[in-house]
């Protein structure tokens, strides 16, 4: 008789690596572009998808 088999996917790390690094590419904007108007963005973006891996990681946990 043939067990089932537990399937895990590691989803939740690969979303946060990506948008990680995104995250930080913003970050490093943010840094690069300090007293411009453009900081504000970069700041955006870095709090947007640092967000956003936080989340992935919280949906697809196993």
């Amino acid at each position: 008789m043939a067990t089932p088999a537990d399937t895990t996917t590691d989803k939740g790390i690969g979303f946060a690596i990506l948008l990680g690094v995104i995250a930080t590419v913003g970050a490093v904007g943010m840094a690069v572009t300090a007293p411009e108007t453009e900081a504000g963005w970069a700041f955006a973006v870095a709090m947007f998808f640092a967000s956003l891996a936080v989340v992935g990681i919280h949906l697809y946990w196993d």
